[in-house]
This record gives C-alpha cells, sequence and structure tokens, in this order.
C-alpha cells in the first residue's frame, strides 16, 4: 500500500518550530549585541546617539604676568655700577609745603619713607643731590641709559635689584607727581636730582631729573 503524499503548501510543524526558535535566538543575539555597542558609547539600547553638544572652556583669558614683589624692609644702602654710586641711605619725608624733602648735604641719597620699600609694590623713591659745594651723590645720574642696573640693600639682609625702562628731565613748574609718585601694578623705583640749566638768580637748577626703573 503507497502511503499518501503530504499535501502541497502544508507546512512542516517539526521544521517551522525549529526555524520559529532559530529566528528567536538570532534576534536576541542581535539585540544584545547591539546593546554592547552602545554601552561602548555610553548610551543605553534604546537612546538614540547624538553628537555631544560642544561645550566652550572656562580658561582665564591670556594676561600678563604678574609681577614678583618683596616683603615691607627699609633700604640701607644704593648702587649704581654703571655711574660709580655707592651710597647708604638716609630717611626723608615731606616739607610743610607738601614737597619732598632733601638730604641736608651732597652725600648721603636719602629714601622718601612715604612709598614703599624698594621691591614692595609701586613707587619706592630715592632723591638725592646733583652737587653740594662739589659734585653731589647723584651728580652722574643724566649719565645712566636704558637697561642699567640698580640695586637696593635692604635691613633683611635682601637686594632689591631694579633695570632702567625711562630717563626724564622735567621742569620744576610742570613736575608730574601722578607719574613719579602714583600706584603701580609692579614694583618701581624713582631715582631724582635736579637736572638742566642752573638759575643764577634763584640759585637753583630749573629742572627735575627722574630715572624710571623697575624690579627684576
Amino acid at each position: 500500500m503507497t502511503k499518501p503524499m503530504r499535501q502541497l503548501g502544508r507546512p512542516n510543524m517539526r521544521a517551522w518550530r525549529w526555524a520559529i526558535l532559530l529566528t528567536v535566538v538570532l534576534a536576541i543575539v542581535l539585540i544584545n549585541s547591539g546593546e554592547i555597542n552602545h554601552a561602548r558609547l555610553g548610551v543605553s539600547a534604546t537612546s538614540t546617539l547624538r553628537p555631544s553638544p560642544v561645550v566652550p572652556s572656562k580658561s582665564t583669558p591670556a594676561s600678563s604676568p604678574v609681577a614678583r614683589v618683596m616683603s615691607k624692609s627699609n633700604p640701607i644702602r644704593i648702587f649704581i655700577p654703571s655711574i660709580k654710586v655707592d651710597s647708604p641711605l638716609m630717611k626723608l619725608g615731606l616739607m610743610k609745603d607738601g614737597s619732598l624733602q632733601v638730604p641736608p648735604k651732597g652725600f648721603p641719597a636719602g629714601w622718601y619713607t612715604g612709598s614703599p620699600t624698594p621691591g614692595e609694590l609701586g613707587p619706592s623713591v630715592i632723591a638725592g643731590h646733583i652737587d653740594w659745594k662739589g659734585p653731589g651723590v647723584f651728580y652722574h645720574l643724566d649719565r645712566m641709559v636704558i637697561g642699567d642696573k640698580v640695586m637696593i640693600d635692604r635691613a633683611d639682609g635682601t637686594t632689591a635689584s631694579f633695570i632702567v625702562t625711562k630717563i626724564a628731565s622735567y621742569a620744576k613748574n610742570a613736575f608730574p607727581s601722578q607719574a613719579v609718585y602714583g600706584n603701580l601694578n609692579y614694583s618701581g623705583l624713582r631715582l631724582i636730582t635736579c637736572g638742566g640749566n642752573f638759575d643764577t638768580r634763584l640759585h637753583e637748577y630749573v629742572n627735575d631729573l627722574v630715572v624710571f626703573a623697575r624690579l627684576v
């Protein structure tokens, strides 16, 4: 007796079940694979991958380096190698009219106590005579040039070293007080003496010579 032929188009249930099982397994594998790949990108499997926004940095804008300053210590001696100045320093105050006191003689030079000590933040002021019955301590101050060095020994045993940045002569009736005594954002030095022609009628020089320097 011959076996009846299977009807065409009738599914093989066992084969169908295996096909469904394989499809499910394959889907699970693909899903798991997708989760791993997404996890490596830092998002979940259900997230929509988007590029990270560009966040501006909060870096500080470029600015000038902060200048070095020294602690307070009274100056005791000044050296200017280029014009062979080596002088102790006395203390100077203000006259009754508010003008800067000057040393009583040609030597020594003096430090104005109302200004910062050399090396501190701001303009330290040292004054001296150009002459006094002969050459004074700053007799050759007008021979200084930009780049010359000035060293100030201080009471705490340290030395403040400055480099000259500017040399200028001003008429006494047009002295730039703000430029000389005004606040600075660095440690500066001002050397002051008389200059220009000598007025025989007034018995004084007509100008003031100022050497500007900054701490190095």
